[in-house]
């Protein structure tokens, strides 16, 4: 066969294997025109000494390639071990994860059968940055991290995403009621970007009520962008709400790279048994196809699922009680998405990709197509002056007031102590007998008035602090940027 994509494909652990197989049989079927380099990643890598669980053999072909299909993996929890979905995400570049969310009412059981959302979840930052350090005895820190570009380029994704697919709406989700700094960059870029786009509707929630909202009223959603964390959340209850997360596919974008997954995980549990989904990975491997070029091949497999699906082949996990359907193990409902090559669905509209031979010319589910990079927000470079700095100490058995006593001694010229907060909230001056506090206190020293501080102001002060015999942890600079505050108040401040 001429004209092959090379594709890099990892069979991963425990039902990925199973599922992986069954996708294989399927695009060999359907006559996918690739040429897969597997690699080993996951549980046994980590086991044979390679604490990010993968090899360098396995980051050659990947970067080679340019092409990912990964069934799941299993990352240890706790120890020392990080992600490495995670770790090639951000490795690789893949700013961009995609998750659409359907439902296929009545042929799966769903409470929400007219739902149709697609997540745009921002891949490299946030609290995945994964920086977590333990600093006393009772306090560890975890950093979250949002960057301007970062922020433009997700936000600037699922514009895009939605002018090309049709989409009428996007929704912005984030905490910035609570955290203004960080998830206020990214409301204020989405607000900024969505200028950019007139003929898109858009809206910001609080993710607490957006959450709610998307698991009780899903339907009023269509595409949601939002930080990391949060649209790994959202994402996974979206999928279960169309019946399971089973179903659901994932593309993760860069400019470089692109990876193709299930959502779920490797799910040991039933590992060997052969009744694992393997939805969820054929629907990824349906993106792949599209992202490669190769639509027709795509819009063979996605309608043969879909014939599937309406002819009653079910997994396990979409079978009930009152289901008159056929429950089938993952090498069969593959045989049956063969077994339907060519044909049509007769309740669900067909789907039509892009540049294939019965296209109309629009996408009817996702594909994946990256934001080109010139279109990256470049910051201009601020007027930044450093005011003060907050320098967190380990102090057990002790109170803010005594603290204080002790901090407000080394007073001079260029700082004076303005605060002391613990967890965040102000203690002193003026702090509540009732506030529960632990051995981590952030204190905070400000030039006075208009003044600013050089680092050789700050050097001075961690000596006079060490040779007290306080035990700094870190310590954060506290700058303006433009006139402009560049740090949080405290609570109660």
């Amino acid at each position: 066969m001429d004209n092959l994509t090379a594709i890099t494909v990892a069979r991963g652990d425990g039902i990925g294997p199973e599922i992986m197989d069954a996708t294989l049989a399927v695009l060999d079927a359907a006559g996918a025109r690739i040429k897969p380099e597997f690699i080993e990643i996951g549980e046994s890598q980590y086991l044979a000494g390679y604490s990010s669980g993968i090899s360098q053999q396995a980051w050659d072909s990947l970067r080679r390639t340019k092409v990912f299909l990964k069934a799941p993996i299993t990352t240890p929890q706790g120890g020392g071990f990080k992600s490495l979905n995670v770790t090639i995400r951000k490795t690789l570049g893949l700013y961009a994860n995609i998750r659409p969310c359907v439902s296929y009412a009545p042929f799966v059981q769903t409470l929400h059968p007219k739902m149709d959302v697609v997540i745009v979840r921002e891949n490299e930052e946030d609290l995945y940055a994964g920086i977590e350090h333990r600093q006393t005895d009772d306090v560890y820190q975890c950093l979250k991290l949002i960057t301007r570009p970062g922020c433009e380029r997700i936000i600037r994704y699922a514009f895009e995403y939605a002018q090309n697919h049709g989409r009428q709406h996007v929704t912005c989700m984030t905490k910035d009621n609570i955290m203004k700094m960080t998830d206020g960059l990214f409301h204020k870029v989405f607000d900024e970007i969505a200028k950019q786009y007139p003929a898109i509707t858009t809206h910001h929630m609080i993710i607490d009520i957006g959450a709610a909202r998307l698991a009780t009223r899903p339907e009023q959603f269509d595409v949601i962008v939002t930080p990391n964390l949060y649209g790994d959340i959202i994402s996974d209850i979206a999928a279960e709400l169309t019946g399971s997360v089973g179903l659901a596919p994932s593309a993760n974008i860069g400019e470089h790279c692109a990876m193709f997954e299930a959502i779920h995980g490797s799910a040991p549990d039933i590992a060997g048994q052969g009744i694992a989904n393997p939805s969820g990975l054929l629907l990824a491997s349906v993106l792949m196809l599209v992202h490669i070029g190769q639509p027709a091949v795509a819009q063979a497999i996605h309608n043969a699922w879909l014939c599937a699906i309406e002819d009653g082949i079910h997994s396990a996990e979409l079978h009930h009680a009152q289901s008159q359907r056929i429950a089938v193990g993952t090498q069969a409902f593959a045989q049956a998405v063969i077994d339907r090559l060519g044909q049509q669905p007769k309740h669900f509209t067909p789907v039509y990709y892009s540049g294939s031979p019965a296209s109309n010319g629009s996408e009817t589910t996702v594909s994946a197509n990256s934001s080109p990079s010139e279109l990256l927000f470049k910051s201009p470079k601020a007027d930044k002056k450093m005011v003060g700095v907050d320098v967190f100490v380990h102090a057990s058995d002790t109170s803010a007031d005594f603290l204080a006593g002790q901090l407000s001694a080394l007073t001079t010229s260029a700082f004076e102590l303005q605060m002391i907060t613990n967890r965040g909230v102000k203690v002193w001056p003026a702090g509540f007998a009732e506030t529960f506090c632990t051995d981590h206190w952030r204190c905070r020293f400000a030039a006075p008035g208009t003044n600013t501080i050089t680092h050789t102001d700050i050097i001075h002060l961690l000596e006079a602090l060490t040779a007290r015999g306080i035990d700094v942890i870190k310590t954060e600079n506290l700058c303006t940027f433009d006139g402009e505050r560049g740090y949080a108040l405290g609570q109660g401040q």
